[in-house]
Formats: C-alpha cells, structure tokens, sequence
C-alpha cells in the first residue's frame, strides 16, 4: 500500500509540476504575445509612413506639382506596357485603351495558331512610339496636346 501511496504522491507532485510549468509557459506567451503585438503595431505605423512619403514623392514626380500633367508616368507606361493600351487609360481615353488591350488579347491569343504572329507586335510599336512621343514633348506641348486637347492617337 505504501508504494501505492508513494506512486501517488510522486503523480501528484508530477501533475503540480506540470501545472506550474503550464502556467509559467502561458504567462510567457502571455508576454511574447504582447510584445509581438506592440512590434506588429510599430511596423503598422512605420510602413503606413513610409507607404505615405512613396505616394507624396511619386505623385510629385510622376503627376506634377498639380497633378495634372502625366506625361513621365504615361510615357514610361507606354514603352513598358503599351501594347496592353496602360498609357491611354492614365490618361483617361478609355475607348482607345481598350482597344488596344483587346487587340492585343486577340493576337496573344492567335498567335497560338501562328496567325496571330504577324500582328501582335503592332500594339506594341503603338505603345513605344507613343511614349518616345510623350516623353519628348516638352511639358506644356504635352499637357495641351494630349490632356487639354485630347489627341487619341500619336
């Protein structure tokens, strides 16, 4: 009987041990969870600052002092992404964006068949002399061409 006792005791003394080290582990845990909230919270913080000086420094190199004039950010578009019509829809002509796009899709999509590789370099082309165009006006023959006047096409 008193091995049975003893074996007791010890499994009671195992199970108040365990509880400790349970309750120790979840107050740890406690505290690392807080602190990872407090760094999650920081970083938050820090990343929305940051987010907010790339938004101030590209609208202004990208849009102008007003923010009227797109010509870098439409020209740049344009020579990367111009067969995708990208530039026409920064600048608001969305008929001819779309038209490109389309256009595009549908040879992307014949050139499968072999016909659509006679055609589908020509959105592209569009695109990289529009935005050589764009980016060799100067700001004001840019801004009443395109913006003002709204010239569709080269």
């Amino acid at each position: 009987m008193s091995d049975e006792k003893n074996l007791k005791d010890n499994l009671d003394d195992m199970l108040g041990d365990a509880k400790d080290g349970a309750k120790k582990a979840a107050d740890k845990a406690s505290e690392l969870a807080d602190e990872a909230k407090e760094k999650a919270s920081e970083f938050a913080d820090e990343a929305k600052e940051t987010m907010n000086d790339f938004s101030d420094s590209a609208k202004e190199a990208f849009g102008g002092a007003n923010g009227e004039n797109k010509k870098l950010l439409a020209g740049i578009l344009a020579i990367l992404l111009g067969s995708f019509g990208v530039h026409k829809f920064i600048l608001g002509y969305n008929k001819e964006g779309a038209i490109l796009l389309g256009f595009s899709l549908v040879m992307y999509l014949l050139s499968c068949l072999a016909v659509g590789l006679l055609f589908v370099w020509i959105p592209g082309v569009i695109g990289l002399v529009e935005g050589i165009i764009y980016l060799t006006k100067s700001d004001e023959e840019f801004y009443n061409t395109y913006q003002v006047g709204r010239k569709p096409w080269f």
